[in-house]
């Protein structure tokens, strides 16, 4: 998130904490290439939380392992942070259901963010990531969402999210590789009817035809109406993690470079599909390219 929106030309920092050795410093120092702000991260702990990733192919599926169990940020407690600090001059929080799910002390903690960022009248978005497997200390996914959602102005999320992290459902078949686009228009409408703070609520769509080849677009409601974007093919996938993210930081561009929502959700998906064309966690790409893109030059030709 933070480097993509440091690559489109944002001021960009991020919050977390960090162990004080040698692989934190790293990974700060990662960060710091992009030109993200790394201030504000806390060094306490004594490991960072980690993932495997089998990624998958055609018909077999990817597989997630996670290993965050007693990380920095896992440990990290309500107080730890000096929200009037890290919110002056600022104008915008983003936060995701990830952070929550880690464990009790992490989910008071991203209350207590949110929270702030509302008094200090920042912007608060949230991408709602669903993880199942990380919700193991004794809440459901919905006791912590619904709560912290109240402070939220844009909601970023799948079907999955908004259905198993906040509870609102509506019958949409994922596994069929073909959407009913009706159903996410009145899934939109029931986040916008359930959240009354919220103004805005996009959402992705991913047929999945294989591992290696989905469709991929989004939709999203606000007060006004309800826009669909442009709906791109992508084959031979490089790497799909992190194609939420990129979602999310291009949206949030999006929002606040143009004045049109349409606009505003067609970067997000144009930003979105090129992360499937670059391996990590890292979108690399520029908005010129993700311009480029919007205004309908998808060949992959090689640029002279």
């Amino acid at each position: 998130m933070a480097v993509s929106l440091a690559n489109y030309g944002c001021d960009a920092a991020f919050v977390s904490a960090l162990p004080d050795h040698a692989i934190g410093d790293a990974a700060i120092r990662e960060l710091r290439k992009f030109g993200v702000d790394t201030s504000h991260i806390r060094r306490a702990g004594e490991r960072i939380g980690v993932y495997f990733l089998e990624t998958g192919a055609n018909q077999r599926a990817s597989k997630v392992v996670y290993d965050r169990s007693g990380s920095a940020i896992c440990l990290a407690n309500s107080g730890d942070f000096d929200w009037r600090r890290i919110f002056a001059g600022a104008k915008w929080l983003h936060i995701t259901g990830i952070t929550p799910a880690l464990s009790a002390s992490a989910a008071e903690l991203s209350l207590e963010a949110v929270a702030a960022a509302s008094d200090a009248g920042l912007a608060v978005s949230c991408d709602f990531n669903f993880r199942g497997k990380l919700w193991k200390y004794g809440k459901s996914a919905p006791e912590v969402m619904n709560e912290l959602v109240q402070f939220v102005d844009i909601g970023i999320a799948n079907e999955e999210d908004c259905q198993k992290s906040l509870g609102v459902s509506v019958d949409v078949d994922v596994d069929s590789g073909e959407l009913d686009l009706s159903k996410y228009e009145l899934l939109s409408a029931r986040m916008l009817e359930k959240f009354p703070r919220m103004s805005v609520i996009a959402i992705t769509m991913r047929e999945s035809l294989s591992a290696d080849r989905n469709r991929w677009s989004a939709c999203l409601r606000d007060r006004d109406g309800f826009h669909v974007s442009r709906r791109y093919e992508i084959g031979d996938i490089i790497d799909r993690v992190g194609g939420g993210d990129s979602f999310a930081a291009g949206l949030i561009h999006g929002l606040n470079a143009f004045d049109d929502r349409r606009q505003s959700l067609d970067f997000a998906v144009a930003a979105s599909c090129l992360k499937h064309s670059i391996a990590g966690d890292f979108n690399r790409v520029d908005a010129a390219e993700v311009l480029h893109l919007m205004e309908g030059s998808g060949s992959g030709r090689v640029q002279r």
